[in-house]
């Protein structure tokens, strides 16, 4: 799929600037709908800040993000999260003394009916509201993502990949139409990046849902994306296919600082052969 067949998100010259200096410097790429898109690039190369700007946190000098053609200048975070903007954090963002259950729930408050007020109170309508919701989450969204043994426990007591999983299933509860993945398996070990990445392509097949994903996996971002973007000092540098990026020599000069195209696509062919197999493993 081309990224720019049936786009949901357009990000269309986007300059963002921290005093004199540019964290992002005219960026312009399309997410197709339905795809998996990952935005790759070295560190410092402007991949979370695009994501930041995505989202709303940041405002930018120039440009336009546009979501199902819709400008999204001007519309705070929450009523991005409203429309069908959801995202998941680098370092993780759960409310560690809360159960699995409450934080996932929580993902849903911006499409709540009965106000403050109400659930303060645990009104009938507050109570029918609360119940038709646990009942959703523990029958699609935690099952989906198999983790009905702890929806009960505490997150602090949780491990770095049950978290990882935990956040993801708060930003599925928002009901999203594009899901902004900000390094899914960083910090994870092989089995929790193998189950991540399963969970990544079961997303996209069964809900539907569009991916957006920043990653430094080589090779789950090969294995997985139909179209990978590469940002380096806050630009697009190439735009494409994965094949096409792994063999663009400015993308080799980005990360490896010389011309030696046959030594990174070696290094991505195998980082792809050992994600292929895993993904492999772990269907079967």
């Amino acid at each position: 799929m081309h990224a720019g067949d049936n786009p949901i998100l357009e990000v269309e010259g986007v300059t963002l600037a921290f005093g004199g200096i540019k964290a992002l410097n005219e960026v312009s790429f399309r997410v197709a709908e339905g795809s998996i898109t990952s935005v790759i690039g070295p560190n410092g190369a402007g991949k979370t800040s695009v994501f930041n700007t995505i989202s709303g946190f940041y405002k930018p000098a120039s440009g336009d993000i546009r979501f199902r053609g819709r400008s999204l200048a001007g519309v705070p975070p929450p009523k991005r999260a409203a429309l069908g903007l959801a995202r998941s954090f680098q370092n993780i963002a759960l409310f560690r003394g809360m159960t699995v259950l409450d934080n996932i729930k929580l993902g849903r408050h911006s499409h709540l009916k009965t106000g403050p007020l109400a659930a303060l109170f645990f009104t009938p309508a507050a109570r029918r509201e609360e119940e038709q919701l646990r009942q959703e989450i523990e029958e699609r969204i935690i099952d989906f993502l198999e983790i009905d043994h702890i929806r009960k426990a505490p997150v602090a007591s949780l491990s770095y990949g049950l978290q990882k999983r935990v956040e993801l299933a708060r930003a599925l509860a928002m009901k999203p139409q594009i899901l902004l993945l900000d390094e899914p398996v960083a910090g994870m070990n092989r089995e929790e990046t193998e189950d991540m990445a399963r969970f990544i392509l079961e997303v996209r097949r069964e809900w539907g849902i569009t991916i957006l994903m920043v990653e430094h996996d080589m090779g789950m971002v090969m294995d997985l994306s139909d179209h990978v973007i590469v940002l380096n000092f806050g630009q697009v540098i190439a735009d494409g296919r994965p094949a096409e990026v792994q063999a663009n020599p400015e993308v080799i000069k980005a990360y490896l600082g010389s011309g030696d195209v046959l030594a990174l696509r070696a290094r991505f062919s195998a980082a792809a052969r050992k994600a292929e197999g895993a993904t492999m493993r772990t269907a079967a």
